[in-house]
Formats: structure tokens, sequence, C-alpha cells
């Protein structure tokens, strides 16, 4: 390989995607450096961060209530447009989650640059824009998500079509307690969950299955597939990411310990692979129960409707990617019961009145009214 450092903005630098990006990054300082930081709340933790790395630009979506604060580092301050077009910015990584990181995606790939792509709602809500204009622009899109990297990684030097994909779910923090209990299930429990370390959104997501809705979603725009060649199958021991069925029934499964830095390290290093001594390997030994089962919708109700839903296109996905937002916001505020975020999800849903040919506002509208809406649903 060529000696190009590679520069990397990363949006939601503070969130747990965006601080283990920093680790891969300090591991190879001899091919990656931290073009760009960009957070909203935390300034704290942006400040350290900026203090570690060095970045060229650094964004604080409350600059502007704060601006003394902003004077320790006025002289690199520049707005989420610079940070996604600087010309030393190779790879976008966006690891926010919500839609706020959609219009800087679009703007980042009409700039050229490659794209990390962790924040699932930018395919949710403009997966057909995002990737039509990465396609107009031969910009790379390199999936972060455990599950959509593994099948990414399985495809690589495969010229024969896909059969079927399998899409693997740890079933989340609840998956062994009874389904009758499950509507008595406190936030601390949730978030305990027992095989990665996520944020809290996508680890109440990761509970209720509604975060392989959204890899299923991811899947159907990153690799063209069709819905009915997507599978999605509960594996506790979350070693196997996902796996690939090719037509002549041969499988491909890719294996890993639970650990995100390994996705984002595969993302900004394509297509090299060199060794992290942070990241543990995995041991076939150690690791010698692996077991599959299928989803229970019983357990989780929302998957299905999920699933069901985003099958409509049009305006559905938006709307159940807003929904689920404020559901799960009501749940870690303890204002409604782990139970009752099928019941808004559904509410919601049954309430939408979609929209015909949907341009890329009238689905981010969409979402947001159905956030709204949600926050607002008594159950």
């Amino acid at each position: 390989m060529d000696g190009h450092i590679k520069g990397i903005t990363i949006l939601g630098s503070t969130g747990s995607v965006g601080t283990q990006a920093i680790e891969v990054i300090n591991q190879f300082p001899d091919k990656l450096k931290v073009i760009g930081l960009a957070a909203k709340n935390s300034y704290t933790h942006l400040s350290k961060q900026i203090q570690q790395v060095s970045p060229l630009l650094a964004f604080w979506e409350k600059s502007n209530q704060s601006k003394s604060i902003m004077k320790n580092f006025e002289n690199m301050y520049a707005s989420i447009s610079d940070l996604c077009t600087h010309n030393s910015v190779d790879i976008v990584l966006t690891a926010t989650t919500g839609i706020a990181s959609i219009y800087p995606t679009i703007e980042a790939i009409k700039s050229g640059k490659n794209i990390a792509l962790a924040n699932k709602e930018s395919l949710i809500i403009a997966g057909e824009q995002i990737t039509s204009e990465a396609q107009k622009k031969s910009v790379k899109i390199f999936p972060v998500d455990s599950e959509p990297n593994a099948i990414w990684q399985c495809i690589q030097g495969e010229n024969s079509p896909i059969n079927k994909v399998f899409i693997t779910s740890s079933g989340g923090s609840l998956r062994s307690k009874p389904v009758d209990f499950l509507a008595n299930s406190t936030v601390e429990e949730t978030l305990k969950h027992p095989n990665w370390s996520m944020g809290a959104k996508i680890t109440v997501d990761s509970a209720t299955l509604m975060n392989k809705v959204f890899e299923v979603i991811e899947a159907k725009w990153l690799f063209g597939l069709p819905w009915e060649k997507i599978d999605v199958i509960v594996h506790p021991q979350s070693q196997i990411h996902s796996m690939v069925e090719f037509l002549d029934g041969s499988i491909k499964a890719q294996i890993g310990v639970s650990d995100m830095k390994s996705p984002i390290q595969y993302a900004f290093l394509y297509p090299e692979r060199l060794k992290n001594p942070t990241i543990n390997q995995f041991n076939p030994i150690k690791n010698n129960n692996l077991t599959f089962l299928e989803v229970d919708n019983l357990r989780y109700p929302c998957f299905e409707l999920g699933i069901q839903t985003a099958k409509k296109g049009n305006t559905w996905p938006a709307v159940l990617c807003g929904a689920d937002e404020g559901a799960v916001e009501l749940f870690l505020s303890r204002k409604i019961k782990f139970t009752d975020i099928f019941s808004i999800l559904d509410k919601v849903i049954q309430n939408h009145k979609p929209i015909k040919d949907p341009s890329l506002s009238d689905m981010i509208e969409a979402s947001q009214n159905a956030y709204i809406e949600a926050i607002n649903t008594t159950v």
C-alpha cells in the first residue's frame, strides 16, 4: 500500500462508536489521522478528545449557547459542512443516532468522500438517495455495524449471486427473561447487554430486536438484496456476525469477538488487515458452543411489526424510525414500560397516511412527525 495517511472525520465522536473509532485511529498513526470531530452534547468529552488527537477541525452543536467555552478551540471551530468536505478528509464516519447525519452524509458523498456508515437512520430514511448519489460519485459506503460489515466481508472476492443472507442477533439483554415478566423490565437491566458495549438507544433496540429490522433495511440498500433473501436468526453468543449463502449451498460466515473496534478498523483500513493488540482474538476451543434460534415473535413483537412496515416502502420506514426513537426515549426516561414500546409503535404506524412519491424532505418530515406523535402517545 502507498504511504498515504487517511484523514477521518467523526460525526458523533463522543458516543460509543466514535470513542472506539478514536481508539482504532490511535493504534495506526502511520495509516490514519483525525481531521474533524463533531459532538452534540458532551463538551467535556469533546475537549479531551481534541487534546488527545489534535484535529484540524471541531464542531460542537451547542457552541452558540456557550461562546466562552468555545474560545478554548475557536481556532479550529468549523461547520459540519466543513468537517465533511475538507480536502484532507478521505472518510467520514457517521456515528450519530437519529436523523442529524443524513444531510451531512449526502454532502460528504457529493464532495467525493467515502462513508463509514454507523448511523442506521441514514439508510432507513434516505437509502435510495444515499446509494444512488454514492454510485454517481463512485463513492464507497463502508458499513460499520457489525452485521452489515460481516456481510461485506463475506462477499469479498465473490462473483456468484447471493442466495440468502443470515443476519445474527444476540437476542438482547432480556432474551432469557420470561415473556410474561418483560413488562417489568427496568431501564438498568435492559441496558446491560450481555455481549456488546453500545449506546443506550441501540441497546434498547437490541432488546426489542428493532435494531435487526433496521439492519435488514440496511442490507437491502447496501447490497441490493430483495426482502426474501434476508433472514434474521438469534445467535446468543454473538460470535458469528452474519452468514452469506451462495447458489451452490456454500455458506460463508464472519466470526470474531464482540468488539466494535473490529468492524470500525476494517472500514477505515480496507482493504488492509492489520493486527490490533487491543482487539482480542477469537478462540474456537473456548467458544465451541454456537447456537442458533428462530426469532420468537411473542418475545419480540416489534420485529415482525417492523419488518412488515418496512416492506411497504414509501414513508413507512421513516415513520417506523421516528416512532421507535420516540418510544425508546420514553422508556429510557422511565415514562413507559418496556412492553409499551410495541404499543406506541403500533399506534403511530396505524395512524400514518403515506405520501405518494415522497422526497427526502418528506421522508425526514414523516420521521419527525412520527417521533412527536410517539412521545405524545398515551398507553
